[in-house]
């Protein structure tokens, strides 16, 4: 996937005086599925928005198949849009409203043509037969897949989705996800996609690009994402992470939580403090006696298939994922593979998150290694 399609350069935007976006370049490429991923007013919804024409950036350059399109109004673009809330014409039934592009085009399309297109197009998003229904008699994932099918019937190179199954409940979001993601292989088109849902977006991408505060964060795939997160502020917004401050003895060994571990990273400053990411699925519950460090349960959740258990290790939260049971209050082992240990350097966003992040002075507690054997 080497064709790049639309790029983006020093792209800014302000509102009223508030920088919305700053500076940010990105490629999208051909037949790529791309999810733009990050919190309310992270600019998400503006890139989007540049890109289909419908706000024009105060400084850079939106570039379309080698071409400047910053002045390109949005009905000149080869873009569609889906919106969350559809946009649907209430007094067309579900035949006329993904037929209404159709018969909008020049020179003049024969309805045998229409009829058959639009025929081609309802299969595709599993709504045959729905042809003479009226809105109002949809559901909401129908009336999503009829505003789908309007927007591809004309072909686009690129589908904009701006949050489209925000409004549906869990269970028809998430078969909505894998339609989508069918449609776009199918058809081949570029889907630009909006959402807050990390699960969303590791579920349908080919490429998700983290944004907060305007700027972008990390482009990745999902395993890189998630596997690999650059920042503080990645490793916490995907997923579940324990977000402890460390310190980088050398390269593939650091200290946190008052021990000292092996590592597969390099290339720190000796000494160097650093953010150090563990996800709760990667510890391992151990007896006390085998693990590299150890701490007391003080809660323990069901969730299914996995208990979430919270433990206290050296006055410090952590978050844990074990398929077996442990009893609250409880003191366990923690073993911790040095694959599992992400070191990342220091951000503007350490020390920034929620309750199940952890984190310590660990320069205060460095120490000489031979009082850390001696513990």
């Amino acid at each position: 996937m080497n064709n790049t399609l639309i790029e983006l350069r020093s792209i800014s935007k302000s509102f009223d005086g508030e920088q919305i976006l700053c500076g940010i370049d990105l490629d999208i490429h051909d037949e790529e599925f791309i999810t733009l991923l990050g919190p309310s007013g992270c600019g998400k919804t503006t890139t989007l928005r540049i890109i289909g024409g419908f706000e024009t950036p105060d400084t850079g350059d939106v570039t379309f198949d080698g071409k400047r399109i910053n002045d390109v109004p949005p009905y000149q673009r080869q873009v569609n849009t889906v919106f969350q809330k559809y946009a649907l014409f209430p007094h067309l039934n579900v035949y006329e409203n993904v037929a209404f592009g159709l018969r909008l085009k020049k020179p003049r399309i024969t309805e045998e043509s229409i009829r058959e297109q639009v025929e081609n197009m309802l299969k595709m998003v599993n709504l045959k037969g729905f042809e003479k229904r009226h809105i109002s008699t949809l559901s909401g994932g129908q009336q999503q897949r009829v505003a789908i099918a309007r927007a591809l019937i004309n072909k686009p190179r690129v589908l904009l989705l701006d949050e489209p199954l925000g409004a549906l409940d869990l269970k028809l979001r998430k078969d909505m996800q894998k339609e989508l993601r069918g449609i776009q292989k199918q058809t081949g088109i570029t889907f630009i996609y909006v959402t807050h849902d990390q699960e969303e977006a590791l579920t349908m991408s080919d490429t998700i690009v983290v944004m907060a505060d305007g700027k972008i964060q990390q482009i990745g795939t999902p395993t890189d994402i998630y596997n690999e997160p650059q920042n503080a502020f990645v490793a916490d917004f995907i997923g579940e992470s324990n977000i402890v401050d460390g310190v980088m003895l050398e390269d593939r060994k650091v200290r946190f939580a008052r021990h000292t571990f092996e590592c597969v990273d390099g290339g720190f400053q000796k000494n160097e403090p650093v953010d150090v990411v563990i996800r709760p699925e990667d510890v391992d519950v151990v007896p006390v006696e085998k693990g590299m460090c150890q701490g007391y349960v003080t809660s323990v959740t069901f969730k299914g298939d996995y208990y979430e258990i919270i433990v206290d290790v050296d006055g410090f939260k952590w978050m844990l994922e074990t398929s077996d049971f442990v009893a609250e209050n409880s003191l366990i082992g923690l073993y911790i593979e040095p694959e599992a240990i992400h070191v990342m350097k220091k951000s503007e966003y350490s020390g920034k998150f929620g309750d199940y992040s952890t984190f310590s002075d660990e320069m205060d507690h460095l120490g000489d290694p031979e009082e850390e054997e001696a513990e």
